[in-house]
């Protein structure tokens, strides 16, 4: 067995046998909670219009259902529909390290094979600890963005890691999942470069929708390229280089719930300016913003950050998040509408700003989410800092934070039913809770 698949075969038996920490448990359950809340929140976006009108009604095998309607579809449609739900607002959750991506884009694979296989939560929890810990440590041991492949890569390999720990495979099996879900499943970079497409949202479900697939085969006998990672053209030679994995440490109590629908590297930035903005009492004349070079690459260099004609250019574009608050408050899903891309008072806030990358800020990073602002008016200037935003490991969420967002996105009642089915999760079969999220459809 190549030497990196054994090493994410015997974690997963690991957990399998031992289960998961109390803490890390409750953890997971607040970010299968975060999932569904913001997946209610994309229900109806375009993306997810279009994939349900082209893509449903459909039956297979082995079938899971759509959240928010009394609908069942085969797994990797199931999966890819729900998982572009949680992914679209890009208000689901974050893990900073070399590469920083989204652990709950996990969730929705995980979920559709445990459905299907009449699983409980608490099985449930185990395959999406396996997947979290599988990549963030992949984020933790290198950084793919540079060569040009995108951290959905890893997504590949952490939910069809998931996906065979909570099917019970045994070692060949899991081998070919992971080999079958990997070699044909890189995903470039050029998905976050430029203009940015609504296939920004929804190329993690897609890694998951692979992996569903490469699951049903593998389970059949169908067999994978051997020695994936490490092999003569394998991940190590064409896209990562050498690494190691250390399933050791635990990752997970340091994933970021999202307090708003911003791009994670702009999050310090949008409640910093927030907190300012009620003492700037005078015309702005010039906005001074200190970050970090992670944060320029990805939000803030590209001159379509200066000017986003997408909603999924303009939740990664920190000038338009920046002046978005100071123009109208608190960013919501709606922040991006076409109304706001053309809105006056933001591009011209968006005109007064200059950044600047510090070594300070860079050494800070990723520990912490370092920003600081000073906002020159006529009558003075308002500056400020920030390292770790609600939602940071280091001021984490709280289940009354969690309802906070809940109530924001769905209303109080919706999202007391779902606080109380995540908090619940160990007791459930993963068929009720999907089936209790249709009561919550609008």
């Amino acid at each position: 067995m190549d030497k990196i698949v054994r090493k994410i075969y015997d974690y997963a038996m690991k957990v399998n046998n031992n289960g998961v920490d109390s803490k890390v448990s409750e953890e997971i359950r607040k970010r299968v909670g975060d999932a569904i809340i913001v997946a209610y929140g994309a229900r109806n976006s375009e993306p997810v219009r279009i994939e349900r009108k082209t893509l449903l009604p459909s039956k297979g095998p082995m079938n899971s259902s759509i959240l928010f309607q009394k609908e069942k579809a085969p797994l990797e449609t199931a999966s890819f529909i729900n998982g572009s739900m949680v992914r679209y607002l890009d208000y689901n959750d974050t893990y900073l390290s070399l590469e920083a991506l989204h652990p709950s884009d996990n969730i929705p694979p995980v979920l559709a094979v445990c459905e299907s296989l009449g699983l409980s939560g608490k099985e449930a929890i185990k395959g999406i600890t396996v997947a979290y810990q599988v990549v963030c440590s992949l984020a933790d041991a290198v950084s793919i963005r540079n060569r040009g492949w995108d951290h959905v890569t890893y997504v590949s390999v952490s939910s069809a890691a998931g996906i065979a720990a909570v099917a019970g495979l045994k070692e060949e099996k899991f081998e070919n999942t992971l080999a079958l879900a990997i070699n044909n499943n890189i995903s470039m970079r050029q998905t976050r470069a430029g203009e940015l497409s609504m296939w920004k949202g929804c190329t993690a479900a897609n890694a998951g929708r692979n992996s569903l697939f490469a699951y049903s085969i593998a389970n059949g006998g169908f067999t994978g390229p051997s020695d994936i990672f490490q092999g003569e053209m394998g991940f190590f030679k064409q896209v990562s280089g050498q690494f190691d994995l250390d399933l050791n440490k635990d990752r997970v109590l340091k994933t970021m719930i999202k307090n708003y629908p911003v791009e994670y590297h702009a999050m310090s930035a949008a409640e910093k300016t927030l907190d300012l903005k009620p003492k700037v009492n005078a015309p702005i004349q010039k906005i001074s913003v200190e970050t970090f070079d992670v944060a320029h690459r990805i939000i803030i260099k590209d001159p379509e950050k200066l000017r986003p004609k997408t909603k999924e250019t303009a939740d990664h574009s920190m000038p338009f998040i920046i002046a978005y608050c100071l123009a109208h408050g608190e960013p919501t899903p709606e922040a991006y509408s076409e109304q706001y891309l053309r809105d006056r008072k933001i591009l011209d806030l968006i005109d007064l700003m200059e950044f600047t990358v510090t070594d300070r800020y860079n050494k800070m990073y990723p520990e912490s989410l370092p920003f600081g602002i000073t906002i020159s008016t006529s009558k003075g200037t308002v500056q400020g800092e920030m390292n770790a935003p609600k939602g940071h490991h280091k001021n984490p969420y709280s289940w009354e934070d969690l309802s906070n967002k809940g109530r924001k996105v769905m209303g109080p009642d919706k999202a007391k039913e779902i606080i109380n089915l995540a908090r619940s999760l160990e007791k459930l079969e993963i068929s009720d809770l999907m089936e209790a999220t249709y009561s919550v459809t609008a």
